[in-house]
């Protein structure tokens, strides 16, 4: 059986598909002794190398992947390291050896809350698309005087950068004052969605909070900076929360409806060097963050 070469490497826990897209427009991915393109089939008797090293194409299933939920502190990045030596959402969790830890989304430097993390690329690529409408619910604590008015602009969709955002539903809760408390609810993760949406009916988030991600939600127990890894019942149903049907072997994913391809970054000249696979990266300048 054959499988495009992004998603081959992204299942076998090399990186995100995003990633490993980006090695390939580089020419960094070969496949039996030629540069690799987006979308080639492989199987698991070609010859892959990544950067010169050869990578094994074994078939995986969840079986063999790892899921956890992790409470993101205020004050860490979400990238895998950072040229001003800030503490990473990496630097805390179990260390793997020929694997590595794949963010679902992201949250800013001043956001805490909620992150899943897998070792299943493509797992965390469906978890992320926009078509799977997955739920993301946060607690804003929201500075400003906030009208009826512009709850419905935020319920009913306002263009940001030439692209409709719009709350799946608001509830406010407690305040004082020019402060007060409101949990929404959206399904997609652009680039600090909340914080600007609230921006653009005058209001500012000064604490922000992801409560929920999906059917998984931040329960008390799990501390800020603490991580908890999935059962194995509790990780399967990330697979059917990502629309990735479990069968034997290779969990076999349904097609995903086509959406509009979003802005990568790009890629920086200097390479690191990923201890789990040998595999160089080359750190993303400007990353995504959903909130």
């Amino acid at each position: 059986m054959t499988e495009r070469i992004q998603k081959m490497l992204a299942h076998a826990g090399l990186g995100s598909r995003r990633e490993i897209e980006d090695w390939i427009r580089h020419g960094r991915v070969e496949v039996d002794g030629k540069v690799a393109v987006i979308g080639q089939q492989v199987g698991a008797q070609s010859r892959v190398l990544v950067d010169g090293r050869r990578i094994q194409l074994n078939a995986t299933s969840s079986g063999s992947s790892r899921a956890l939920l992790y409470h993101k502190p205020v004050g860490q990045i979400c990238s895998r390291q950072d040229p001003q030596g800030r503490p990473t959402v990496f630097d805390g969790l179990p260390k793997l050896r020929g694997q590595r830890w794949v963010s679902v989304g992201r949250l800013d430097f001043n956001t805490s809350g909620l992150m899943l993390f897998t070792t299943d690329g493509e797992l965390a690529h469906r978890l992320m698309h926009p078509s799977q409408e997955i739920e993301r619910e946060y607690r804003c604590r929201v500075r400003g005087q906030v009208n009826p008015a512009d709850l419905r602009r935020l319920s009913e969709g306002i263009l940001l950068g030439g692209q409709l955002c719009r709350f799946e539903s608001i509830r406010t809760q407690s305040g004082s004052g020019a402060n007060h408390w409101h949990t929404v609810i959206l399904k997609e993760g652009r680039y600090r969605e909340v914080r600007r949406m609230w921006e653009s009916v005058g209001c500012t988030v000064s604490r922000l909070v992801r409560v929920r991600y999906g059917s998984f939600r931040l329960s008390r127990e799990l501390k800020s900076g603490q991580h908890q890894e999935l059962q194995r019942s509790q990780h399967d149903g990330l697979y059917r929360l990502a629309g990735m049907k479990m069968g034997r072997g290779t969990p076999q994913r349904k097609p995903m409806r086509s959406s509009p391809a979003s802005a990568r970054a790009a890629p920086n000249d200097k390479a690191k060097t990923n201890r789990a696979t040998g595999v160089k990266r080359k750190r993303p300048v400007n990353p995504r963050n959903d909130s």
